[in-house]
């Protein structure tokens, strides 16, 4: 299949609060709301046809830039500019390109523009990366065929531009690499576990009471997960006593369970997180908690992870980069280091997602160079859907899911009836109405993907346009 070239001839930006039921820590934030961007793009291909396609993506505050000289509402601002400013590129690119050619023309000169406007490379990527998702979402309705098609086709057009971009990759087989990847019928959720949820009921002092679960020993009842995603926060003592808690209701199951650690950028340097290791790897009361940790992920503070070596604590489990990850070139520069794995997570971009997926291929799973799939709260509707197609399609066992758990579904997220109805409609083996919305469905620890098969990018359906609240004006190339 030929990628088609096309031009992005608006774009239309929205938003909608997102109140989250129960808080939820990571590193030193604690969020209780957020605002989830929308977008729709519209092109218009070479030989005439048009199409829309959307995408959606929560813009949290305190994740893609955590300097505490800006305040969580002008994280949000930074991540509205970003997105504005890709809209102005992508609209404002005259020259028809494909959906891969679009982003690789404009990466850099984005990034450049948001160091311009102190906006950093992790949060001047959020713009590309949900305009991309829905530009591909756009062409795959056009050519009539599902996101696992059209990279198994190649229809984005990854292969002709691949090495300009990522000049490590010259000579792979990236059109082979794509054709190969096979979408999976479901997937494992890694349920995860903030540094101010509540393990058992003894640490609940107050109940939100909406029938769903609260503590860790509720959401293991209810889900049945198996896999287990949990805060560190920097601090020894408060780490290793928290552990040990959270290991005491794990080691209850008579299942084998796995666990990853997050370290959300809270160690300040190699030594503490190997402290942390050490003990933790010492303990007898997390004996069977230590051989199920699976990685360690992002411990350092970005800025220090990009030049200090890891491979001390590589001895002892994988290391991965997430926020550091900030552009094309990272994980490569983190392998120098001693980092062996990389996350994908849907707000950096899907086109990195499969060149990181295509380095892991490259340089030697047998050696250990792995992937991770991540979170980011992620929402019911074309949030949670594209992000799960990615997954699915990067044969990922399983995938840090916790947007379920933090809010109540479409309701949570501001959705309308009718709204929530056609995404049930559309994915009756990922959703579900309970407890007053439709939500995702987990059981047995998994998730059913499939439904995600659908014409688009793992779409099926579409927000209510008409009520949600617009972030900018439309924006057009004119005639």
């Amino acid at each position: 299949m030929t990628a088609p070239t096309f031009r992005v001839v608006g774009v239309e930006l929205f938003e909608r609060d997102v109140a989250l039921r129960l808080p939820f820590r990571f590193g030193v934030a604690t969020l209780t709301a957020c605002p989830q961007a929308f977008a729709r793009v519209r092109i218009e291909l070479s030989d005439g046809r048009s199409a829309s396609g959307a995408a959606a993506e929560l813009m949290v505050p305190k994740w893609f830039d955590k300097s505490p000289a800006k305040s969580n509402p002008e994280n949000i601002a930074d991540l509205r500019a970003a997105l504005r400013a890709a809209a102005d590129a992508y609209v404002g690119e005259r020259t028809p390109r494909t959906a891969f050619g679009h982003f690789a023309c404009h990466y850099r000169e984005l990034l450049e523009a948001g160091q311009r406007r102190g906006i950093n490379a992790l949060t001047a990527c959020y713009g590309p990366a949900l305009l991309d998702r829905a530009a591909l979402d756009a062409v795959c309705r056009v050519s009539n065929v599902s996101f696992y098609q059209a990279i198994n086709s190649d229809l984005p057009g990854m292969a002709a531009g691949v090495s300009t971009l990522a000049p490590d990759l010259h000579g792979f087989d990236m059109r082979r690499f794509l054709e190969k990847l096979t979408a999976q019928d479901s997937v494992a959720a890694r349920h995860t576990v903030g540094l101010v949820d509540p393990i058992t009921a003894a640490d609940v002092a107050t109940r939100v009471d909406d029938g769903l679960p609260e503590t860790l020993e509720e959401v293991i009842a209810a889900y049945g997960h198996r896999y287990f995603k949990l805060k560190v926060s920097g601090q020894h003592d408060a780490d290793l006593d928290r552990l040990a808690r959270i290991a005491e209701v794990l080691d209850r199951s008579p299942q084998p369970y796995l666990a990853t650690l997050d370290g959300n950028e809270q160690y300040a340097d190699a030594a503490a997180i190997e402290e942390l290791w050490r003990s933790v790897a010492s303990d007898p009361r997390l004996e069977r908690f230590a051989a199920s940790v699976l990685a360690i992920e992002q411990p350092l503070p970005r800025d220090v992870s990009r030049e200090a070596p890891i491979e001390r604590l590589a001895r002892w489990k994988p290391v991965l980069i997430d926020e550091s990850d900030a552009t094309l070139d990272a994980f490569p520069q983190a392998k120098a280091l001693g980092y062996t794995g990389v996350s994908t997570k849907s707000c950096k971009g899907f086109y990195k997602s499969l060149l990181n997926a295509a380095r892991c291929v490259q340089w030697g799973q047998a050696a250990g160079y792995f992937m991770s799939a991540e979170d980011l709260t992620m929402q019911a509707g074309l949030g949670v859907q594209q992000d799960l197609a990615l997954v699915s399609l990067l044969g990922l066992a399983h995938v840090e899911r916790n947007g379920h758990h933090y809010v109540n579904g479409f309701a949570g997220s501001g959705a309308g009836e009718e709204e929530q109805r056609r995404f049930l409609a559309a994915h009756p083996g990922l959703y579900e109405r309970s407890h007053g919305s439709v939500r995702l469905i987990i059981r047995n620890g998994q998730i059913d993907l499939g439904s995600l098969s659908v014409v688009g990018f793992a779409s099926g359906a579409e927000p209510d346009w008409a009520t949600l609240p617009r972030m900018a004006s439309p924006l057009s190339a004119g005639p």
